[in-house]
């Protein structure tokens, strides 16, 4: 009888051990509500607005052009980019992560003119780093502007669901009052354009790239796990893409572009995207309360005097 009992107990701390580490995998929190702004802007076509930017042969455009696949093998990386730049705007893409061991692997959305400055050039990014078995995805966001990656604006947060079981948004509204950065339409970040720092903030315009590729020095804990080719081909898909904006005229002044969509709903002057409301705030205090786990702002070792936004 008392070997019964034991047995019960020890199934019973089993079953408690297995909830445990599957509800924190899963990150299963009461999520806020907050208004979809993903809901304003018509999609793009991915065949019309993007071109393979390199890992031509690792690129399926799919399901009439309406989305694509990117893939990371031993041989190659991949990625779109947008066939205009843009000053300002509202960047967005329901992403599907690669599933199962991804240690290295980076899945990047992300804004850049590198090409066109690559010694002085701007940058808007959601990185998603790939996990070992022990931990979960992270998503990265990072702002740099005029510079090189030294001078980025890292944070660094865990998600709160399984992005690999289905499609979720990422997205970047960037325009002359802040950048923020959302997931599932809830703000987790909000860098300010001030006038204090000008020098910070992104200010010419961009690309917008959606890639795969291997992050191995640095992704998954500080470069300990690697990609393994083992699990390769590592596969990311892309749809429901937006770009939404000022489209930036290449034979006119910097500050010169018509606007990209129909959309009566403007995210570069609009005044429900000068500031966030009351129910994005709260749910963005939530995300950050709950969810972050790195900020530059708290990185005392890397910064012996803080940047002056952090003040």
């Amino acid at each position: 009888m008392a070997l019964i009992q034991q047995e019960l107990l020890l199934s019973a701390l089993l079953i408690l051990c297995l909830t445990i580490e599957v509800s924190s995998h899963d990150r299963r929190f009461t999520v806020p509500s907050v208004t979809r702004l993903t809901d304003y802007f018509p999609r793009v076509p991915v065949d019309r607005a993007y071109s393979k930017a390199f890992g031509a042969s690792n690129i399926r455009i799919l399901n009439n052009g309406s989305m694509a696949t990117v893939a990371l093998d031993k041989n190659s990386g991949s990625g779109l980019v947008s066939n205009g730049r843009f000053y300002y705007g509202f960047f967005s893409a329901a992403i599907k992560l690669p599933a199962g061991l991804s240690s290295g692997v980076v899945v990047a959305f992300y804004l850049s003119n590198a090409d066109k400055f690559p010694h002085n050039h701007d940058e808007i990014d959601i990185e998603l780093l790939g996990h070992d078995k022990r931990n979960d995805w992270v998503i990265q966001t990072n702002v740099y502007a005029n510079g090189s990656v030294s001078t980025g604006r890292e944070e660094k947060f865990y998600l709160w669901f399984d992005p690999t079981q289905q499609y979720h948004y990422y997205s970047i509204l960037w325009n002359n009052y802040h950048t923020v950065f959302l997931v599932d339409n809830i703000p987790v970040r909000e860098f300010i354009h001030s006038s204090k720092y000008p020098s910070v903030y992104p200010s010419k315009p961009m690309s917008v790239y959606a890639t795969i590729w291997d992050g191995s020095e640095w992704a998954t804990h500080g470069g300990k796990y690697g990609v393994n080719y083992k699990y390769a081909p590592f596969v990311a898909s892309f749809a429901e893409m937006e770009l939404n904006g000022c489209l930036s005229n290449p034979t006119a002044p910097a500050s010169s572009c018509s606007k990209a969509t129909t959309s009566s709903s403007d995210p570069v002057n609009g005044p429900e995207f000068t500031k966030l409301s009351q129910q994005q705030m709260a749910a963005m205090d939530w995300a950050r309360r709950k969810l972050m786990f790195y900020s530059y702002c708290n990185d005392r070792p890397r910064f012996k005097v803080l940047p002056p936004e952090c003040h």
